[in-house]
């Protein structure tokens, strides 16, 4: 008679990879328990639910925030080029952006890996780059499921998920209820495209059918897998210099939806454009894949991965920290691009 384990190895789960998986993963869990951290893991992996105790020193009516997101299709690319270190921090990059949006301070990661089948070696690269990710961040990363999914992804396919928890005190949520007609809009530099539009991106540049034997592939390639800058330690810097009064993080629906989320009801933007350094790659998509200039501010950062409304009396310190002013908050909705 089959073992169980045997019987869920026919039937296409190796439950034995899975532990194994697991074990070359725990070291990386564990580095993210730093001093930096707010607050204190209790336990370890393998606990059915993860314990974590926040320091709350200094907070006087704590407020939880969540985010939850993933990477999308730009796993394909970590798949063709088979370097899966860096997609754990796009995956902890988005979540935690996303909660700093509303002036929180990250506390705790989870993640989801769902696989056709567990390889795991592959796994603790994944989990090396959320780990890298969290460690960034400052927040522990205090649990996670692996899932195998015979028979409904491909052996090699893998998506992944992620949830963030930070705190903020009630008194200094980013809620856009400060943010005034004059704000400067200042822009913090992406690294690239982050994770978003890589639908597109891959079919404008083809790259199921790129010979990745080819050197201009793979740099390209290389480059569409560059992670996503986390700002925690910059916001952290430049909150002690400037009042920030809203903050935009520029994901999916680029600059033209996402600047307009943290303003309240009355007021939008107009951008120049002039105004910052666009990346080389967005040119490229732009000209190869025929995109209107609409369009481009419609789907990716531009080279523009984070948004600060910030009073203007206070452009002269925004000028001595060299950040660009790329727009002002005015009355109106939406956002309006200059043509």
């Amino acid at each position: 008679m089959q073992s169980y384990s045997e019987a869920y190895k026919v039937a296409g789960v190796d439950i034995t990879a899975g532990y194994q998986s697991v074990e070359a993963f725990k070291g990386f869990v564990r580095a993210t328990q730093t001093p930096n951290v707010p607050g204190k893991v209790l336990g370890g992996i393998g606990s059915f639910g993860g314990f974590f105790s926040p320091d709350l020193t200094g907070i006087a009516e704590p407020i939880f925030v969540s985010g939850t997101d993933g990477v999308g299709t730009k796993l394909r690319i970590a798949q063709l080029l088979n370097k899966h270190d860096t997609v754990g921090i796009d995956l902890a990059a988005m979540c935690v952006n996303d909660i700093l949006c509303s002036g929180a301070k990250p506390l705790f990661f989870l993640d989801y890996i769902a696989c056709g089948k567990v390889e795991p070696g592959r796994i603790a690269e994944i989990v090396r780059g959320v780990a890298e990710g969290c460690i960034q961040s400052n927040c522990a990363l205090v649990g996670g499921e692996t899932a195998e999914h015979p028979g409904t992804m491909a052996a090699d396919d893998y998506d992944l998920a992620g949830f963030a928890v930070g705190v903020v005190d009630r008194s200094k949520v980013l809620d856009g209820s400060a943010v005034r007609a004059g704000d400067l809009l200042v822009g913090l530099a992406s690294s690239g495209l982050h994770s978003n539009g890589f639908s597109l991106i891959r079919k404008i540049f083809d790259v199921e059918n790129l010979d990745i034997n080819d050197t201009h592939n793979t740099e390209l390639l290389h480059e569409l897998l560059t992670p996503t800058t986390i700002y925690v330690h910059k916001l952290a810097e430049l909150s002690e210099r400037l009042t920030i009064n809203g903050i935009a993080h520029i994901t999916g629906g680029g600059l033209i939806e996402n600047i307009p989320r943290m303003f309240p009801a009355g007021l939008g933007a107009k951008i120049d454009t002039a105004c910052w350094t666009m990346p080389g790659i967005f040119g490229q998509i732009a000209v190869k894949g025929g995109v209107p200039k609409r369009d481009m501010f419609n789907t990716f950062n531009m080279g523009v991965g984070m948004v600060l409304a910030v009073p203007e009396s206070e452009a002269e310190t925004v000028q001595s920290l060299g950040l660009p002013v790329i727009g002002r908050v005015e009355r109106g909705e939406g956002l309006e691009i200059d043509a």
